[in-house]
Formats: C-alpha cells, sequence, structure tokens
C-alpha cells in the first residue's frame, strides 16, 4: 500500500465566535480574521510537517485547493508543492487541482508540467470539480461543472501527450495553439487521481478504461467508503468490461494516535470537533448549489448516513463510530485500517494527521506515532491480504 500525509493547512488561529455573525467560515468571512504575520508561522509549520513526513518514510506528501475560507489556506497548491520540491525525494500529490473553474486551464498544465520535471518524476496530478462552495468564490455555473471538468481534463491531457502547437475546439475551451512548454517528466504523463465525496458520474469517469484513475473516497462514513470503491470495482467490470486493480482505488480519513485510545480521544477531540463543527459547517445550497449534482449523485449520497456539514453538533464518537476518523492507540488505529483494508482492497491512502486547530507539538507526535507504529504495517499489505481478491479468482 502507499500511503501519503495529506495537509489541509487551515487558518488555526480562526476565531470561533465568528459564527455568532456570520454562518460559515467559506465565502462570506472577511478575510480581515485573517492575519498575516500568523499566516506566515503556519504556512511555514505546515510545510515543515509535510517535510518531516518525507523523512519519516510515506510514500508522499499531499496538497490541495480550496478558495476564500479558513479550512484550507491553499488557493494555489502548485505553489506548496513547487515548496516541497527541492526539499523532498517522496512522492508530491496535488490532489486537487480544480482545472475545470479556470478559463485558462492551460496555465495549470503548463505549472504542474514544471513541477513534475523539477522533481524528476515525482508528481501525482489530482483533478476535481471543486465542491459547491469553488463556484460562489469563481463566480462560476455549477450546472457546467462535469462538462467544464471533462473538457478541461480534455484540454490538459493532449496538451501533455500531442505534439504542439494544434488547436483545441470545444464547447467551453478554446485555444488556437495548444504548445505546452516543459512537456511532463513522466510520460505519457503524471498519474491523475481523483479524490470525491462521492459521485456517481465521476466514479463512472474515473474508471473508465481510458483513464482507469486512481478513485479516492476521502472524509466519508466507512459505509460510504465501501459503497463507492466497490462501485468502482462493479462499473469497471459490468460497464466497461475489465476488472480494476487495488491500486485504482483509495481512501482518504483524518486520523490520531496516542499511547491509549482515551489519551487519543482526549487530545484530538476538541479540533475534530472544531474541523466539522466550526471548519466544516456550509449551508447546504452553498455544499450543492443548484446543477452541481445529478439526480443520481444526490441519490447516492442520501443512501449513506452521514453527520450534518450544514449545522448541529458532531461529536469525536459520532466521527468513530462511523468511520469517517480512526483515533486511537496504535494498535487499535492500525486493526482498523488493516480491517478496512481486508474489506476493500483499497492500495492507496490518505493520512490526515493535522486538523483545524490542531497544535505544532501534538501533530509532530501523531505523525511520529503514526509512522513508526502504523505506517509499516500498511505499507507491507498487497492484494492477497483483501478477502475479495479470492473471491475473484474463483470466478
Amino acid at each position: 500500500m502507499k500511503v501519503l500525509f495529506f495537509h489541509l493547512m487551515p487558518y488555526a488561529y480562526l476565531d470561533l465566535t465568528y459564527q455568532e455573525k456570520y454562518r460559515t467560515d467559506w465565502v462570506v468571512l472577511p478575510n480581515t480574521y485573517f492575519d498575516p504575520v500568523k499566516g506566515h508561522e503556519l504556512y511555514n509549520r505546515y510545510l515543515d510537517e509535510l517535510e518531516l513526513a518525507g523523512e519519516l518514510g510515506f510514500d508522499g506528501v499531499s496538497v490541495n485547493e480550496h478558495h476564500q475560507n479558513a479550512y484550507g489556506l491553499m488557493p494555489s497548491p502548485v505553489v506548496m508543492a513547487a515548496a516541497l520540491a527541492r526539499r523532498t525525494t517522496c512522492k508530491i500529490a496535488i490532489l486537487g487541482n480544480a482545472f475545470g473553474l479556470r478559463d485558462h486551464p492551460l496555465t495549470l498544465a503548463e505549472e504542474h508540467a514544471m513541477i513534475d520535471v523539477l522533481t524528476g518524476g515525482r508528481l501525482i496530478t489530482g483533478m476535481v470539480r471543486g465542491i459547491g462552495a469553488e463556484y460562489f468564490s469563481f463566480g462560476a455555473n455549477p450546472a457546467f461543472s462535469h462538462a467544464r471538468f471533462q473538457e478541461a481534463h480534455d484540454l490538459v491531457v493532449q496538451a501533455w501527450t500531442r505534439p504542439g502547437p494544434f488547436a483545441f475546439e470545444g464547447r467551453h475551451y478554446h485555444f488556437e495553439y495548444v504548445n505546452v512548454w516543459p512537456r511532463p517528466y513522466q510520460q505519457p504523463h503524471p498519474p491523475i487521481w481523483c479524490p470525491s465525496l462521492g459521485s456517481t458520474e465521476t466514479v463512472e469517469w474515473a474508471s473508465h478504461p481510458a483513464h482507469r484513475y486512481v478513485y479516492i473516497q476521502n472524509f466519508s462514513p466507512f459505509a460510504a467508503v465501501e459503497r463507492y470503491l466497490n462501485l468502482y470495482r462493479r462499473m469497471a467490470q459490468s460497464t466497461h468490461g475489465y476488472t480494476a486493480t487495488s491500486e485504482q482505488i483509495g481512501w482518504a480519513a483524518p486520523i490520531y494516535v496516542a499511547a491509549t485510545d482515551e489519551q487519543a480521544v482526549a487530545e484530538a477531540r476538541p479540533h475534530i470537533e472544531a474541523l466539522f463543527n466550526k471548519y466544516l459547517t456550509l449551508p447546504f445550497e452553498m455544499l450543492f448549489p443548484p446543477g452541481y449534482l445529478s439526480a443520481q449523485s444526490l441519490k447516492g449520497m442520501r443512501a449513506v448516513k452521514r453527520p450534518a456539514i450544514s449545522g448541529g453538533k458532531v461529536t469525536i464518537e459520532a466521527l468513530m463510530e462511523t468511520g469517517i476518523m480512526l483515533c486511537g492507540s496504535p494498535d487499535t488505529v492500525r486493526r482498523k485500517l488493516v480491517e478496512g483494508h481486508r474489506a476493500l482492497g483499497f492500495q492507496n491512502f490518505l493520512a490526515v494527521l493535522q486538523f483545524a486547530t490542531l497544535p505544532r507539538d501534538l501533530t509532530e507526535t501523531n505523525l511520529r506515532l503514526f509512522a513508526r507504529e502504523v505506517l509499516p504495517t500498511l505499507q507491507a499489505l498487497s492484494d492477497k491480504d483483501y478477502a475479495g481478491m479470492a473471491v475473484e479468482a474463483a470466478q
């Protein structure tokens, strides 16, 4: 299994009383709440944590994109990936960039190619639509999100793989000259991963035989992880006519490890509850604006019970019970991850080891304990440890 440290880079000094005036810290929270001096400290601290993960033996480190919010201070994950390029030797995953939100996605194609060349082929490219809130920040129409996302993908992959210059004429993008310099180091292009909260269209698109991209289910109850990773396998088999490998699926989840279960829960509680009750609080219409979800995807999401992220009170116990978060001693966390792998066979795991207000000392302890006591076991897992392989082999 490949294990990456996934960082959200939150604004950890958020004044949590903001909800008395503002319903969410996305889009509408005034940027006067951001202190650039504290932001300077946070950015450099977070880069230290990512670099430490590389030193501790993680297979990669991962950054992502969000806009106009305190949940994640990475409107440009490319900047962070570039900062990590010379200070790490592991994979660098941008999970992801919202190519389709841009009017000029070729700029991202160029920047990803630059990082891939700079690192000698250590880049993993993540392509996402961006959650609904991003469409408010960009003033973009969510009803076109699927079409723009898929067309931007086609444009970027062609830019990486076709000799230029050539013209690209689509419904949303028109370029007379596509001639990206530099070309990617990895041929035909960097690996493409697709993180998602659960979209039937995304699963079908990622599993298409022309793509076979890695699909990552993130921030979800284990029932949803099971639903969508199995859906990927079924779609590959029944719709697309091939058998998906375990290397094509993955899971992302917040993790906290301490000496005992009780200590882990006590230390993680205020920070993980701040993440779900403060940083992730989004009005439904901002999370899923009209046109963003198809009726099929909305039906699929409603089929799995999730803690509300449009308000309410989420406890660490509820997050642990549903499997959204894994928290406990090394033995407990290791056992839950091995059980999850045996049930689903995923060969990629994104460990969210810093979240919300979790301070530097607890984050570093969490990183080191996970790396020493859990990581080696995960990295040794393969398809022979996946119960489904025996079933598939017998069929």
